[in-house]
């Protein structure tokens, strides 16, 4: 008797390790998937972060044209900049702000 309650109990040790180990390693593939999707994130929020400091600050950029541009950039005004639109090989510009200053509505 003694040798078969060992036997049931050894048997039964042994489909719990296989669970065990099984539930396991599922949850070392799900951990590790989600440090990789946490590490990818926290890459792009760094470059979203770095675009809206540099981008964000018009002394960041005026900074910037004086030391790396000097005299190469010049201002423009809002009302020259032109729509581009190419379709079928046919270029068509289109005013982005009207003479008065007012935004064009789009369709």
């Amino acid at each position: 008797m003694k040798r078969i309650f060992l036997s049931i109990l050894i048997i039964f040790l042994i489909f719990l390790t296989s669970i065990i180990k099984n539930s396991t390693k599922n949850i070392d593939a799900k951990i590790f998937n989600l440090k990789d999707e946490i590490r990818l994130l926290n890459e792009k929020y760094e470059l979203v972060l770095l675009d809206y400091n540099f981008l964000s600050s018009p002394k960041k950029l005026n900074e910037y044209q004086k030391k790396y541009f000097e005299n190469d950039l010049i201002p423009k005004k809002i009302q020259n900049i032109l729509e581009l639109n190419i379709t079928n090989n046919e270029m068509i510009t289109k005013e982005l702000i009207n003479k008065s200053g007012d935004k064009l509505e789009k369709n």
